[in-house]
Parts: C-alpha cells; sequence; structure tokens
C-alpha cells in the first residue's frame, strides 16, 4: 500500500498534482464565456490572466513549476491560434492536433517494444530500462501505453468532430471532461502498470546496473565474435 501510495504520488507530481489538473481547466472556463460576452480579444487576455494567475500562485506556494509553465506556454500559442484565425474555436485547434500528436507517438512506442510509459517512468525514477528484460513488466507498461494512447485518440476524433461542425462550446465542454478526469481515470491504469512491472524487476533481481552490464557483456560478446571472424577470413585467404 505504501509503494502504491509512493508511485501516486510521484506521479501526480510530475502533473502539478490534483490541484495542477483542475487548474489548467480555468483558462478555458474563462474563455468560452468571455468571448461570447466581451468578444474574441477579451477572451484571449482572461486566458492569458488565468494561466498567469495560475503560473504565479504556483511560485508563491513553492509547488511544482513546470506544470504551470508548460501550461502557460500552452495557453499563449493556443491563444495566438486564436487571434491569427480570428475565431474562437481556433483556441482549441493546437490541443486537437496535439493529441493526435500524442496518441501517435504511444502507439508506435508499443509497436517499437519501448512503451513510453515504462521509458518515462524508468527516466524520472532512476530505474533504467531494465524492465525491458522482464515480459510481464514489459506488457503492463504495454497497457498503461496503449491506455494513454486511447485517451488521446479519443480526444482527437471527438474534438476534431466538434471542431469541424463549429461547436464552440461544446468543444469547450468536451476539453474539460474529457481532459483531468480522463486522466485521472488513465493514472489508476499507470499506477497499477508501475507497481506490476516494479514487482517483476524486484523478484527478478533486475537493476539498472546490471542491466548496463549484461549490454556491456553484449557488445563486448559481439565485438569479440566480430574479431574471430576477421581472423578466420584473414587466415583463409593466406592459405
Amino acid at each position: 500500500m505504501a509503494d502504491a501510495q509512493r508511485d501516486q504520488q510521484t506521479i501526480l507530481e510530475q502533473l502539478g498534482g490534483i490541484s495542477g489538473l483542475v487548474y489548467s481547466t480555468l483558462p478555458i472556463l474563462l474563455f468560452v464565456p468571455v468571448n461570447s460576452i466581451w468578444g474574441l480579444t477579451a477572451a484571449i487576455w482572461a486566458a492569458l490572466g488565468a494561466a498567469a494567475v495560475v503560473l504565479v500562485w504556483r511560485l508563491a506556494v513553492k509547488g511544482t513549476v513546470q506544470p504551470a509553465i508548460s501550461g502557460f506556454i500552452g495557453v499563449g500559442v493556443c491563444a495566438f491560434i486564436a487571434h491569427r484565425t480570428g475565431d474562437a474555436k481556433g483556441y482549441f485547434l493546437f490541443g486537437i492536433y496535439t493529441s493526435l500528436l500524442y496518441a501517435g507517438v504511444f502507439l508506435v512506442s508499443i509497436l517499437a517494444r519501448w512503451p513510453l510509459v515504462g521509458v518515462l517512468w524508468g527516466f524520472l525514477n532512476g530505474h533504467g530500462n531494465s524492465w525491458r528484460r522482464a515480459r510481464p513488466a514489459v506488457r503492463a507498461y504495454d497497457i498503461a501505453t496503449a491506455a494513454w494512447a486511447l485517451v488521446f485518440g479519443a480526444r482527437y476524433l471527438v474534438q476534431s468532430q466538434l471542431y469541424d461542425t463549429d461547436h464552440t462550446g461544446w468543444l469547450a465542454f468536451s476539453r474539460i471532461a474529457m481532459g483531468w478526469p480522463l486522466t485521472a481515470l488513465v493514472m489508476v491504469v499507470t499506477v497499477w502498470a508501475v507497481r506490476r512491472a516494479d514487482r517483476v524487476v524486484d523478484a527478478a533481481g533486475l537493476d539498472a546496473d546490471d542491466a548496463a552490464s549484461a549490454d556491456t557483456a553484449v557488445a563486448e560478446a559481439e565485438s569479440d565474435v566480430s574479431d574471430v571472424d576477421g581472423t578466420e577470413t584473414g587466415n583463409s585467404r593466406d592459405r
């Protein structure tokens, strides 16, 4: 139980915590109604202002700043696109195609047998890639990575359809409804995968140093084989 809480807390910290996930919706909550009442320019400034307030608040409480900085930059990009297109729905265009990109990256990582959840977890926590030597661990990370790919893919399909049909209000609603609630749901799958993979790696006695040593040994063995083949080829030619 303690390990589960530790894993969940670590992952949530990388996303800015629960409050960070909730506060990330504030710019959208302001953008749509302000646009309806005062127009696009006011809505853009309202969204930027909300993102700035969240950033300043994270700095004030000395919390995890990176998600707030990324969120502010993201809102800036969305606001710029809305300004350039002259349409409120343009605010959501960046998020729509970002979801498509993320879905593709997560899916490709599964096909390449390097599930992205495992790679990121090993990088963030210093576990390395030792989990790749245990098939149950790889399968667990495959499931978690597929869950993220499914969420991003669903966001793209739903929101792109709403964008094409000019349903800006419903687009904002779907952005929120398919945002942190789905993120919280897929986090459950991610925590399960992390716990299962860690148990498998611990039970097999694998760690990052073992994986590195094994990789070095394989490389040295391949080098020795190449040297032997070269020597045999040279002797054959001399004969």
